[in-house]
């Protein structure tokens, strides 16, 4: 316990960048510094310490993560940071090379070293010259694991495993973030019940690929009950929990089981995501994606005819090195017939160490640029079909405080809105505590966010 009379180390802001899965490790670094003694502040000015924590995924994120720490070294310079420590996978990524390029920065901790935060700070602090604190990325979180929640109090990510089993040919996940381990199921129910008791409402399951929790573990044990439908339904059971969202499924781990699971349980949002990345055939055969066309198809149409009223949610890549015109016109036609309700778009970006990287054929950025705005201009289109078909309708919605765009709103979502990377419900008329549950009569639509009034 933190003698009464020992001063309190400082004020340490965190910058989260990238995936939810980056979120949590944040959470577990807030979680530890605080148990020794550190004030988690919402302002970068004015804090003793602000840890970046990096997204080294792509190269328009690994561009945010390093003007993000370049902004905190201009407030360092300014004199209103004491000190910069990076953190995450772009440092785990670029080790280094990254040390070398932003001499401002006082600290570098890698993936494999975050949760040790808290020693890595005081040993600086007592004088410490050693800036570098790398190791392999084999961290697994435990019952013990101090975490601290940054999300609304009513919503909450949990992580059930970390890395990935594997190797599409565009990604440097297994680079950085090495294979898959799964949390046992017991520490994850544990964390989920503890979550629930703290007042959340919806949990969150996050992970490389929901499909394949616990495979590493019944390949040491194959007795292990650690496996996607049994965690399901141990989820179910946790006392408090009102929904219950799976984010990134491969869409061959999803089984017939599991669908059933999900339809017969009122706790499942019928939300399905599904990061695709292409249906052509001979792109999905270069970027090693282990399904075909077909086999997709065949995926979504056992989820829709089981559950009507599922939510897809998908990401499409386009510029893939060797991705031919007819490739492209295959895919656009593909989202244009199968009605997506949501799908994310993104330029292939070609990544260091990965055998995409390494093809010739690459595609020229001024293609790449117009496939994925014909790409996202057909599915504003549908998207806003979609939502037209909402106009009249009473839904339920949970309540996330005022609207980002102004204080004369509130703004919700329903079960079929995923925080942070889908649209919203704006309530223009009723009152609400953030995180009530309510129902709202949808009286507008627009592309992405759906409008309406709060009724009895």
């Amino acid at each position: 316990m933190k003698n009464v009379n020992e001063a309190s180390p400082g004020k340490v802001h965190f910058i989260s960048l990238g995936c939810p899965k980056n979120l949590v490790d944040s959470e577990i670094m807030a979680g530890t510094l605080m148990k020794d003694g550190y004030e988690v502040v919402g302002d970068a000015e004015g804090a003793d310490t602000v840890v970046v924590n990096t997204c080294g995924f792509i190269e328009e994120s690994k561009k945010e993560s390093i003007q993000r720490i370049l902004d905190m070294a201009q407030l360092k310079s300014e004199g209103k940071v004491k000190k910069i420590v990076v953190a995450g996978c772009l440092t785990q990524r670029y080790k280094n090379d990254l040390v070398e390029g932003l001499p401002e920065a006082d600290l570098f901790i890698g993936s494999g070293e975050f949760q040790n935060i808290g020693r890595i700070l005081k040993s600086h602090n007592q004088g410490e010259v050693k800036k570098t604190y790398f190791n392999l990325p084999t961290y697994l979180q435990e019952d013990s694991t101090p975490r601290v929640n940054s999300q609304p109090k009513h919503r909450a990510y949990l992580k059930i495993s970390e890395g990935c089993m594997k190797r599409c040919a565009f990604c440097a996940i297994p680079l950085i973030r090495g294979n898959l381990q799964s949390r046992k199921i017991e520490n994850v129910i544990s964390e989920a019940k503890l979550l629930a008791a703290g007042g959340v409402k919806e949990l969150i399951i996050i992970s490389h690929d929901f499909t394949d929790y616990g495979w590493d573990l019944r390949k040491v044990n194959p007795s292990a009950v650690d496996a996607p439908v049994e965690l399901l339904r141990q989820l179910a059971e946790v006392e408090g929990i009102k929904w219950i969202r799976l984010l990134y499924l491969y869409p061959d781990g999803i089984t017939s089981e599991m669908i059933d699971l999900i339809k017969s349980n009122d706790k499942f949002v019928k939300y399905f995501d599904m990061p695709l990345q292409h249906i052509s055939n001979s792109v999905l055969k270069k970027m090693n994606r282990k399904m075909t066309r077909e086999e997709i198809t065949e995926a979504l149409t056992k989820i829709r005819e089981n559950i009507p009223d599922a939510v897809i949610r998908t990401q499409f890549i386009v510029g893939f090195p060797g991705e031919t015109n007819e490739d492209f016109e295959e895919l656009l036609k593909f989202i244009s017939e199968q009605k997506f309700d949501r799908v994310g778009c993104f330029k292939y970006s070609p990544e260091e160490n990965t055998p995409g990287g390494k093809m010739l054929d690459q595609v020229d950025d001024e293609t790449k640029q117009r496939r994925h705005d014909a790409i996202m201009e057909v599915q504003q289109n549908i998207s806003r079909d979609k939502h037209r078909a909402f106009i009249g309708q009473t839904i339920e919605v949970v309540v996330e405080g005022l609207s980002d765009e102004t204080d004369l709103l509130l703004q919700g979502r329903t079960s079929q809105q995923a925080p942070e990377i889908d649209g919203v419900v704006l309530i223009n008329d009723g009152h609400a505590e953030v995180g009530q549950f309510v129902k709202v009569k949808i009286t507008e639509s627009m592309e992405y966010d759906l409008i309406g009034e709060i009724v009895v």
